[in-house]
């Protein structure tokens, strides 16, 4: 084909297109395309300002969080609205003109333009973001002017037969991008959901923490699945693959399974719940921050995280100290001269205990709960003597109320004279004999 004949085919083309955006129908699909544009723009702005839950953040009230989540979605308004007033003008345009091509070609642009939005806010982690920027973007453009199965044919024939098994192009690209997609929505829905549970006041702590976890466990098990689905792997194949976890369960697994199944009973029998002071048979202390379905978390008041396998509460003991009661009962024990009034000691030792603001005390208190100074015993230098008081919570880290109860004893004596003795010697010197 020679030089003219382009020619001759170029002004073809051109006078085609000058027939296009010269025809009235054109002009009338633009007229729709601007007119759902400024009706978009209209219903995006009218709900953002006069809906209630989408004018302002919520800061504070009943479900807060779904509240929040809502007020999120005000970016999203306008994107959707376009698609809509695009999808009504492609059926006027079908009915008015009987043409509605280029309205068509906007919708999917505006589609285009909502999946980016959503991508855009929604998308925290950078990783998935621009794996849906760089794939899935290009896959609507694609979709958008028709090229879609013609690359899917093309990737398909790149491909690597291993025994059996077929792998192409085309299934592993739809493994990472359906598989992400996949990932994050689990991701999304298990913090909602886990939220949602937690929010729930009128169960108990434990039963929460119960229904938290299993929800984790069937949505992953559902994510699961339906990747599996996506790699075209039969279903019945898990009975072959059931078998062999069983195996491994029975040799090197068995750990795993045992602390798995611990911290389901511990959920279950509500021995544990978050915010517990435990103190392990080893000697180690420290607040439950976290229950998982294979550890709990301790956190020591020095700042450390203890990871606990779920197995050790279920064989070896433990003591719980706050899980039914959060008040605690202390002692305290000194030493005073035997010369000492100890009628006057133990009045001003009651005295000063009961004034701390975090030790039980009043003549409301059950007797037995009322700060108490009494003998200990009689020791070579003194007498011994010990007080015991009640408090709420654990006598450690931000509390500290047995230092400061020490310290205000030892104020109080020397105020009053009293002695705290220490140990005397005396030594006498014989003399030799000559």
């Amino acid at each position: 084909m020679d030089i003219n004949n382009y020619k001759s085919l170029l002004d073809q083309y051109l006078s085609q297109l000058m027939h296009w955006l010269s025809s009235p129908k054109f002009y009338s699909q633009l007229g729709l395309i601007l007119l759902a544009l400024l009706l978009a723009f209209s219903l995006a702005r009218f709900l953002k300002t006069r809906s209630p839950i989408l004018k302002q953040a919520p800061s504070k009230g009943p479900v807060l969080n779904l509240r929040q989540g809502i007020y999120r979605l005000r970016e999203l308004i306008f994107p959707l609205m376009l698609v809509l007033t695009l999808s009504l003008a492609v059926d006027l345009g079908q009915k008015l003109i009987a043409q509605s091509w280029l309205i068509r070609i906007s919708l999917s642009l505006a589609v285009i333009f909502m999946l980016y939005s959503i991508i855009n806010r929604f998308v925290e982690k950078q990783l998935f973001r621009k794996l849906a920027l760089w794939m899935i973007l290009p896959i609507a453009v694609l979709h958008v002017f028709g090229w879609l199965d013609e690359v899917v044919a093309y990737l398909e024939t790149i491909s690597l037969q291993i025994g059996n098994f077929k792998i192409s192009a085309y299934g592993v690209a739809r493994v990472l991008i359906f598989g992400s997609v996949l990932f994050w929505l689990g991701r999304l829905s298990n913090n909602a959901g886990q939220q949602i549970i937690r929010n729930q006041q009128d169960l108990d702590l434990g039963t929460r923490e119960v229904f938290a976890k299993l929800f984790q466990v069937t949505l992953f098990v559902i994510v699961f699945l339906m990747l599996l689905q996506i790699m075209g792997i039969n279903l019945t194949a898990l009975a072959v693959f059931g078998g062999a976890l069983g195996v491994g369960l029975g040799f090197g697994l068995q750990s795993i399974a045992s602390n798995f199944i611990s911290g389901i009973i511990i959920l279950m029998d509500r021995s544990l719940s978050v915010g517990d002071y435990i103190e392990m048979d080893d000697g180690r202390t420290g607040t439950i921050r976290e229950l998982k379905m294979r550890s709990t978390t301790l956190e020591t008041f020095d700042g450390k995280d203890i990871m606990v396998p779920n197995e050790q509460f279920i064989t070896t003991s433990f003591t719980n100290w706050t899980h039914k009661n959060k008040k605690q009962r202390y002692a305290l024990d000194f030493q005073v001269a035997y010369k000492t009034d100890l009628h006057l000691l133990f009045e001003l030792v009651r005295e000063v205990v009961a004034s701390h603001p975090q030790v039980i005390s009043g003549d409301d208190i059950p007797i037995e709960e009322r700060p108490d100074a009494e003998i200990k015993g009689f020791a070579d230098s003194g007498v011994d003597i010990l007080v015991e008081f009640w408090m709420e919570g654990i006598d450690d880290g931000p509390n500290r109320v047995g230092a400061d109860l020490l310290l205000m004893i030892w104020d109080v004596l020397q105020q009053h004279g009293i002695e705290i003795p220490f140990p005397q010697r005396e030594i006498k010197i014989l003399e030799q004999p000559k």
